[in-house]
């Protein structure tokens, strides 16, 4: 069974996590390389400028100095493997060392530029958009269990935030990290080089600084788990707001919904503040650490350069330099680390879409049947949600082409859920269903879905025009197609009658109708399929009766010749079926037709006498709704 994702405790270790975030940077090795060769080059321009400073230090106190008091000529500088003439002007020497620095300030300004550039095309016009594809496309296969089980506010918080936590691994984790032991290495070689006893010296702080980075790390983890699942309940609690809307403003109970979502703000913003403190205390103490270090170089350094051990420009300045970017880079651990905990957190939850089992899937060897005749057997078919009770138990039916069944039951009966077998929303969990004498899970899954019209309990529109979402099955449709289908559920005539007709672009859910309206729409949708089997799922509950009379006359040249399952409440509509299912908990308790039925004593005969008074029918539904 597909579960619910935000199961606490389960999924894989941060190793594991780690190990795959690798994996999904690893589709972009070329631009990985790419961004890692250009700081590298970045890094030793650096260098370069960094030495041409120190060595410019050295000539002025070696050389302009001593030529204020001695004729003789300056000696040659040793410079990039080459020595500048002898004789030349000091001035001339430190505009060339001047230039030297200029030319690579402005070629790292550019290596930048370039950086930035390959970083945002890299995370967030690759990763990004390739990871919300890849998701998106993971839930389209996903059973209607999955989305059972899921909140959509998880779902969404998924899809969005939590992939941009993995496109945080990439540019601000991964390659972050590898430029850090990268230039750590080269600093620690570059003073090594420069004195060993110094460089020890200096970074003796280092693995305390590590020990407190480890730390960190364990107490700032939890924190970002416990964030995202409040952030997660905020956005599913705005999302049922926007959604129910009529219901709050039609009890009036505005202000405790304010009230409730600023409570689940305030949570969200106390949570964030322990995240800070923990931020906020491992920076100055990592700080306070790498001050320690400039004690030591001013210290020790000036010593080995008084007693001249240690030249002032190329071995102490350039060693100053060294160090602060070595504490610089060392400082980044903070951010790193709290760039991992949110990655981690994030990828944990991509994945477990990801990872969620698709249990409906695609046969190995598939049967195609562009056209079925629509012969419908379900043998001892049951089906339960994991290990509750089973919500449809020992259903045998037999149907054949051009047949309508209609389905009445109370609440959780299992009536929406039997006619959800058919397309293969779930897969039966014992016996098999048959269309045409074929198992449906050997048919192949785009040939079952379009020979079957479905029309839902609660219509579902597209913000887009009329046309596009009658059309929605079958986007190819011609206008006198669409228009044909709106005639058959009755919906032509108040579509003629929006703004622009067929190219009205409707609101979201399509609001701006009435539900009469919404469900006609539905019906025209899975009606321009000119599907083999139709399934209604109770199609006139939310339309008036004289509403529901014409949709029906209309259908009735609809459903001619095609096999019909429809769940209905009303004896206009239960008359109509050439069979009848009565279900109780999940099981046929009585079947018939109409006339046969209303002879026994059962529920059918007792629901049915709530809508008769002195022989006339009430128009009001039969007990129950749909399941």
């Amino acid at each position: 069974m597909e579960a619910p994702m935000n199961t606490p405790g389960g999924g894989p270790s941060n190793s594991e996590l780690i190990r795959r975030l690798f994996g999904l940077a690893g589709r972009y090795r070329a631009d990985c390389l790419q961004v890692l060769g250009i700081q590298i080059v970045l890094l030793t321009m650096g260098l370069f400028g960094l030495s041409f400073t120190g060595i410019g230090i050295d000539y002025i106190r070696k050389v302009v100095f001593r030529s204020a008091q001695d004729p003789n000529p300056a000696p040659p500088l040793h410079l990039l493997g080459f020595d500048l003439p002898a004789g030349m002007h000091p001035m001339h020497v430190l505009a060339i060392l001047g230039g030297l620095i200029l030319l690579l300030s402005g070629c790292r300004a550019v290596l930048n530029y370039v950086y930035a550039v390959k970083v945002n095309i890299l995370v967030q016009q690759r990763l990004v958009v390739d990871l919300r594809a890849e998701i998106y496309d993971k839930l389209q296969r996903l059973s209607f269990r999955f989305f059972d089980a899921n909140t959509t506010g998880s779902i969404i918080t998924r899809v969005t935030g939590d992939v941009q936590s993995v496109r945080m691994f990439v540019d601000q984790v991964l390659i972050p990290s590898v430029i850090m032991v990268i230039s750590l290495t080269v600093y620690a070689i570059y003073m090594a080089h420069l004195s060993p006893g110094l460089t020890v010296a200096c970074l003796a702080t280092t693995p305390v600084l590590l020990v407190l980075s480890a730390f960190f790390s364990r107490k700032i983890q939890p924190e970002y788990a416990e964030n995202r699942r409040l952030v997660e309940r905020m956005v599913q609690f705005l999302a049922e707001s926007v959604q129910g809307v009529a219901v709050v403003k039609g009890f009036g109970r505005e202000p405790e919904s304010r009230e409730k979502f600023e409570r689940a703000n305030n949570v969200v913003l106390s949570q964030q503040f322990s995240i800070f403190w923990w931020v906020s205390l491992f920076s100055p103490a990592a700080g306070f650490l790498t001050r320690i270090n400039t004690i030591v170089l001013l210290g020790y350094g000036g010593w080995l350069v008084a007693m001249g051990h240690l030249p002032l420009g190329a071995g102490l300045v350039v060693f100053s330099g060294l160090l602060e970017q070595f504490a610089g880079q060392v400082n980044n651990v903070a951010t790193i680390i709290n760039s991992v905990q949110q990655s981690l957190i994030g990828a944990r939850r991509v994945f477990e879409i990801l990872d969620a089992p698709v249990e409906v899937r695609m046969p190995p060897d598939p049967v195609r049947r562009p056209r079925l005749e629509g012969a419908v057997r379900f043998d001892q078919v049951s089906f339960e949600y994991g290990k509750l009770d089973p919500v449809l138990r020992d259903i045998n039916l037999e149907v054949k082409p051009g047949e309508c069944v209609a389905i009445l039951g109370a609440t959780g009966s299992g009536k929406s859920v039997l006619m959800s077998l058919i397309p293969r929303f779930y897969d039966v969990t014992e016996g098999s269903l048959s269309i045409d004498g074929i198992d449906v899970r050997r048919l192949h899954l785009d040939d079952l879905r379009r020979n079957i019209g479905t029309v839902f309990q609660e219509s579902f529109l597209f913000s887009n025009t009329v046309a596009a979402n009658i059309a929605f099955g079958h986007p190819d449709a011609t206008q006198a197609q669409i228009e044909r289908a709106a005639r058959i559920a009755a919906a032509h005539d108040f579509i003629m009658g929006l703004p622009k007709g067929y190219e009205t672009v409707l609101g979201e859910s399509g609001n701006s109708l009435s539900g009469g309206q919404r469900q006609r729409l539905a019906i025209a949708r899975a009606v321009l399929l000119e599907p083999a089997i139709l399934l209604l799922d109770d199609p006139t509950a939310a339309i008036d009766s004289e509403t529901e009379h014409e949709i029906f006359e209309a259908l009735d040249r609809a459903i001619a010749g095609r096999t019909t399952f429809i769940v209905a409440h009303r004896l206009s509509t239960l008359k109509r079926a050439n069979l009848i299912l009565v279900l109780e908990n999940g099981r046929i308790v009585q079947r018939g037709t109409h006339q046969e039925l209303i002879k026994l004593q059962g529920p059918y005969l007792h629901v049915a006498n709530l809508q008769l008074v002195d022989g006339r029918e009430l128009q009001k539904p039969l007990e129950g709704g749909a399941a």
